[in-house]
């Protein structure tokens, strides 16, 4: 089983009722396979940085296994994903094969030892996260982290810095009803401050624009191919139609005050 040769109606996923599926998962089953916020590019550009060869490599939530194919074309010392949902240990295993090991777990109690990880990857988790469980997951990596470690994540921001209060809970109130989960995206510096308050340095940020649905971004990520089957599917299942179009409605509506981010922490040296 690979990420690009897995259709839809093979997934374990496949039979959860399309309205009460959430967002990700709905996309997945209908070919989507790149989820990230930022796209395949963003994707990149945080292992780019994260500085992944020769490393020990630990990703948070792995998903559908795409972004552990990509940390593997990069020669880690070793791999290991930890995620709570079976449905992704099954699919990051079938992914992955013999080159690593994906273990069912929780991301604020991945079990592995003290200072044992260099890298620790995440990408569109924390942002599914309340404020508690963000706190405690960045903790977590924190823990398993070897001192002068990377913490890269690729996250939803809200931006700017400034917006009121209100409208950012609009913001989110208006993501969780479409994708059907809690989404608690940040601003920039409150990304920052989640960080800065479990120890670690803030040492890269960069931004990408959030356009998982727009047509240049599906096509960039999932090649033209995957990208006219992924229409196709969408066209077809009526029910499914209509959530992925409500997704798009409210991405579209709020894109000037979303993107996705990129970010670097290290952890110092010397931990505090």
């Amino acid at each position: 089983m690979t990420n690009e040769t897995t259709s839809g109606d093979q997934l374990p996923f496949g039979q959860r009722k399309t309205e009460d599926m959430p967002g990700h998962w709905l996309l997945a089953r209908l070919g989507k396979r790149v989820l990230r916020p930022g796209g395949l590019e963003l994707t990149e550009s945080l292992l780019d940085d994260a500085r992944i060869s020769g490393s020990d490599v630990l990703e948070i939530a792995p998903g559908l296994g795409k972004t552990a194919t990509a940390i593997l074309e990069r020669s880690p010392k070793s791999y290991v994903g930890v995620d709570d949902d079976p449905d992704a240990v099954v699919l990051t295993k079938g992914v992955i094969g013999e080159r690593g090991r994906v273990v069912a777990g929780d991301a604020s109690a991945t079990g592995l030892d003290d200072s044992s990880t260099d890298v620790a990857v995440g990408e569109a988790m924390l942002t599914m996260q309340s404020d508690r469980n963000k706190a405690k997951i960045v903790e977590e990596a924190f823990r398993v982290l070897r001192p002068g470690g990377r913490y890269a994540i690729h996250e939803l921001a809200i931006n700017p810095d400034t917006l009121p209060d209100e409208e950012k809970t609009e913001i989110r109130k208006s993501l969780a009803r479409s994708i059907k989960v809690n989404a608690r995206p940040l601003t920039e510096a409150e990304w920052r401050k989640l960080l800065t308050d479990a120890g670690f340095e803030v040492t890269t940020v960069k931004f990408a624009k959030m356009a998982l649905l727009e047509p240049r971004r599906v096509i960039a990520d999932e090649g033209l191919v995957g990208a006219l089957k992924f229409v196709g599917n969408v066209i077809r299942d009526g029910d499914a139609r209509k959530r992925v179009l409500a997704m798009r409605a409210t991405f579209t509506k709020y894109k000037s005050h979303m993107a996705a981010i990129e970010v670097i922490a290290t952890k110092p040296e010397t931990a505090r």
